[in-house]
């Protein structure tokens, strides 16, 4: 890089920033965003101006909502205020692929957000968080991903937001995207996009008005329908995570039906790789049965991401018809 490149970086904590807990024996979240740029080896070669903030040390299970929301505002003013060429947020990878698309959901500006974090804590023999910070700044230092939105950077891996996932528990490469792969990687210190990133699509643009809960429900062989017909009167919103294109047990289609009218329920599959179909089977609790009883079909987004699209949709106080046509939009 020919000129000097500024980089802000917000730490949250996980496994990239714990540390030995000497009473428990267990690691528990303890570096700071400085600790953990300290431990970076290369950074200096690459004229990357560093500006660090610490918001949040938990791991990544115990991030939430109001968290998220903080750290969108905290990014957004940053960029607003101009001077800085990308960010690095460091987080537990329990939650990254939704941390992720929820930060994109309002993300708005042309310098990119890189999200990354560690499978192996630093007191493992050969601990990944040192090699991913430094992917992740170099990431988010590139004038060519202006424009990229939200990815996600491990293993010298580029991931849209969009398609990542944590697919293995303690793999160094866990993070995956199923149906695409990665956009890009990071070769001796170079940036290279290999794809190109999934369009940009601005649907979550007004503020937040109330508080909601949305609820994710999971079919399974044998469902008799009892534990759905609990989610009554007890959520805002449901997200359905279906067998295979979008069915559910026959014994479930009432059920649905009468929490379609009462609030907005979003069908999805629980495999989490491929699209709901809208038009094919015609059978009860088929895609096509379900739809027409006022369920909303998630297109190809996978239960995780549609619950966080209906969470932000609703905490706006949007309406059914554009719910439905916010669906049809990330289907497109």
């Amino acid at each position: 890089m020919s000129a000097t490149r500024t980089v802000a970086v917000y730490s949250l904590g996980g496994t990239i920033a714990m540390t030995a807990d000497p009473v428990t024996g267990g690691v528990a979240p303890a570096l700071s965003a400085h600790d953990l740029l300290a431990a970076v080896p290369g950074l200096e070669g690459h004229d990357v101006e560093l500006r660090v903030h610490d918001v949040r040390r938990v791991p990544g299970a115990s991030l939430t909502f109001d968290d998220l929301t903080e750290l969108g505002s905290a990014v957004d003013r940053t960029l607003t205020g101009g001077g800085i060429d990308g960010v690095v947020i460091t987080q537990g990878t329990d939650t990254i692929e939704e941390t992720a698309f929820a930060l994109g959901l309002r993300h708005r500006h042309e310098q990119p957000v890189i999200v990354t974090g560690a499978m192996r804590n630093p007191t493992m023999a050969g601990p990944d968080g040192p090699a991913n910070l430094y992917a992740a700044v170099l990431t988010a230092a590139a004038p060519h991903l202006r424009g990229t939105g939200v990815l996600v950077v491990l293993n010298d891996e580029i991931h849209a937001a969009r398609h990542v996932r944590k697919s293995h528990t303690t793999s160094p490469a866990a993070f995956t995207s199923p149906g695409s792969g990665p956009i890009g990687r990071i070769t001796e210190g170079s940036v290279r996009l290999t794809a190109a990133p999934p369009r940009r699509f601005g649907l979550v643009a007004g503020p937040r008005v109330r508080d909601v809960r949305v609820g994710l429900y999971t079919v399974s062989l044998g469902d008799d329908g009892e534990l759905l017909a609990a989610w009554d009167g007890r959520c805002d919103g449901l997200v359905i995570a279906a067998f295979g294109v979008g069915h559910v047990p026959g014994r479930l289609v009432e059920t649905l039906e009468r929490l379609a009218a009462r609030v907005p329920v979003v069908l999805s599959s629980r495999i989490d790789n491929g699209p709901v179909l809208t038009g094919t089977y015609g059978y009860p609790g088929s895609e096509m049965d379900l739809i027409g009883r006022g369920l909303v079909p998630a297109g190809d987004l996978g239960p995780y991401r549609a619950r966080l699209l209906l969470h932000e949709l609703l905490a706006q106080d949007v309406g059914p018809e554009a719910i439905t046509e916010a669906f049809a939009v990330f289907a497109s």
